[in-house]
């Protein structure tokens, strides 16, 4: 294997020399400079990024911890939002020149500890874990002289976190379903265990208390689990239970847009139209979900690259400022309401049901 010191015999320059033009920290001439990279391209040399991490503490490396790969496209509540989040993580970093590694636990939160014990012995400048859904997490302990963020879940030792603004999300997407006339909102939940569904909860009923709008629990229904089932029983009895309310709802909002797609199947195969008889709304924004389906779902853009850029741009401060500080609250990334055709204005709806009547009266 090649050395600097055949690269600068080739060249005829001194070893030193080599290493200016290597790591491009001291004036060298541009004839000399082309001397040395002939060499190098002639020998095929390629440095030791180990020893130059071990003089410089710059590896320019940056560790991922992600189960995006490894864990089924089916698994946790909402399927592989990390995918996206690692997408994110990846164009920051690729854009600052340094290098992504990332390591799959492979579905066992006990590897953990391994994988940031493997990425401190290489040197990394930091490191991002990223969750699969918004949790509070619990990391092994590690090193306080290297930088981590975590993304799409926090803890309770002030790591710096960037997370979802649930809250938010689900304030104006009921918001505005409250603009288009809707009074009679119903809301199937993700899991009560889940930090999201208190959340979105919260978001839920202080949109309808600014409107002046009494909350009924009767039309706010968990129809999720976190256990690796088929969450459709829960749809169906919720649904069942909304339409034999005396005043049932004009429109449901789902924890997610996979309940949304199985709602669909459900109200059709009752004769209930969408959304002539009922609106539907969802979360998260899944394309394939969202633009397939007829009409095509009104829903919440949860905005999981954002969420892995934000965390990789706080990391990469953390790394220049070489200050790894604490943040009292993890930064929330808003989430926009994304408009379709699967929620009709109160008025329309109504207009549309009268119709329907009467032309049953008329046959």
């Amino acid at each position: 294997m090649s050395t600097i010191y055949d690269v600068a015999k080739i060249a005829n320059v001194s070893p030193k020399t080599v290493s200016r033009v290597l790591n491009n920290d001291a004036p060298v001439g541009e004839a000399t400079r082309l001397k040395v990279q002939a060499a190098i391209d002639q020998l095929g040399y390629v440095p030791s990024t180990a020893a130059r991490a071990m003089r410089s503490n710059k590896s320019g490396l940056i560790g991922v911890i992600t189960g995006a790969i490894s864990h089924n496209a089916t698994a946790g509540p909402t399927g592989l939002p990390d995918l996206f989040i690692v997408q994110g993580i990846q164009a920051v970093i690729q854009a600052s020149s340094k290098t992504l590694l990332i390591a799959d636990t492979g579905d066992d939160s006990r590897r953990v500890a391994h994988l940031i014990r493997t990425f401190q012995e290489h040197r990394v400048e930091g490191i991002i874990y990223v969750a699969d859904y918004h949790q509070q997490v619990s990391l092994p302990v590690h090193s306080k002289d290297m930088a981590i963020v975590l993304a799409n879940c926090f803890d309770a030792q002030q790591t710096p976190a960037v997370v979802p603004d649930d809250e938010w999300g689900q304030y104006h997407l009921v918001k505005r379903i409250l603009s288009a006339g809707h009074r009679r909102v119903a809301y199937l939940s993700l899991d009560e265990q889940m930090v999201a569904t208190d959340l979105r909860t919260k978001g839920y009923c202080q949109a309808l208390n600014e409107a002046g709008i009494a909350i009924d629990p009767a039309l706010i229904l968990c129809a999720d689990t976190l256990e690796q089932v088929d969450n459709k029983a829960l749809v169906e009895q919720a649904v069942d239970r909304l339409l034999a309310l005396p005043q049932p709802p004009s429109i449901i909002c789902c924890g997610n847009d996979k309940m949304a797609l199985k709602l669909y199947g459900i109200l059709r195969s009752r004769g209930v139209r969408i959304p002539e008889a009922i609106s539907v709304a969802g979360y998260d924004n899944y394309l394939s979900i969202t633009e397939s389906l007829y009409p095509s779902l009104t829903t919440v853009d949860l905005a999981y690259r954002e969420i892995g850029a934000e965390a990789a741009r706080l990391l990469l401060k953390q790394i220049q400022d070489k200050q790894f500080q604490l943040l009292a609250a993890p930064i929330r990334v808003a989430s926009p309401v994304v408009w379709r055709h699967s929620v009709l204005p109160y008025d329309t709806k109504k207009r549309s049901t009268d119709d329907d009547r009467s032309l049953v009266t008329r046959e």
